[in-house]
């Protein structure tokens, strides 16, 4: 299949989980947060987890307690608890994916993550695959999970999303005692620093870790290859000035570029 590369992927800066921070009074992943990067045109990058009953919660962590006050895996719950938890020093709540696009409205692109715990569970993959298929406005999918990129890319016609752009997201190292790496395996690890998963996932674009430009990987990609680089999260003047060198457009937090 050919791959679906178009102008808006990489037309503008996209706000990392919206529009967020203390200058906005706006939590991140928030319909506020949505607000107001579609206020300041800006592109949105947001995650997605999957809830108890199988519906994609707009939210980052796997654990509900850093930005909520009640506690526990996001997973356990289901998306009516979910929605109705206030996101800890705001007034707004927990969004499903369907009504986080039903605020934008197609007013500014979308990037969104599908978080994984790199256990071959495709509910989430496809739950946000099926609620962004008929959606009018520009929306991706990207993931740092391979299986799940190939999933969607393998299942895109009975998915009904052939139009959707679906990118991976990486870096150069895995080897940091993150939670989010902790079920992978020396070899899954090595695997995703070196892109190995290449013949299976085919992505139409790249999200790069800021902190591992430059590099070989996106650099062949992009310069040989045409595919669109982008890279997160830039928060500082030199990581703009290596984000512009390097990439072709910056998933940013913390000021307004």
């Amino acid at each position: 299949m050919d791959p679906v590369r178009p102008d808006w992927l990489i037309a503008r800066p996209i706000a990392h989980r919206g529009l967020h921070g203390p200058k906005t009074g706006s939590i991140e992943n928030s319909m506020s947060a949505a607000r107001a990067a579609i206020a300041a045109n800006y592109a949105i990058e947001c995650d997605v987890q999957i809830s108890a009953d199988g519906e994609a919660m707009v939210f980052h962590d796997y654990l509900l307690e850093r930005l909520t006050d009640a506690a526990g895996r996001i997973d356990a719950r289901p998306a009516s608890d979910l929605k109705a938890m206030t996101l800890r020093g705001s007034s707004d709540t927990i969004p499903t994916l369907r009504e986080f696009l039903g605020c934008i409205r197609g007013r500014v692109p979308l990037v969104c993550e599908i978080k994984s715990r790199f256990d071959g569970d495709m509910r989430l993959a496809e739950r946000a695959a099926i609620d962004v298929r008929d959606y009018a406005g520009p929306v991706c999918l990207k993931s740092f999970d391979p299986a799940v990129m190939a999933h969607l890319r393998a299942n895109r016609a009975r998915l009904g999303i052939a139009h959707i752009p679906l990118g991976m997201i990486a870096q150069a190292d895995y080897s940091s005692p993150d939670d989010e790496w902790s079920q992978l395996t020396p070899a899954g690890k090595q695997s995703l620093a070196q892109f190995l998963h290449w013949s299976e996932t085919r992505p139409d674009f790249l999200s790069w870790g800021v902190r591992d430009l430059p590099h070989a990987t996106p650099h062949l990609l992009r310069a040989a290859l045409g595919l669109p680089v982008m890279t997160w999260t830039v928060r500082t003047p030199e990581q703009v000035t290596v984000a512009c060198r390097w990439a072709d457009q910056m998933v940013f937090e913390g000021f307004r570029p």
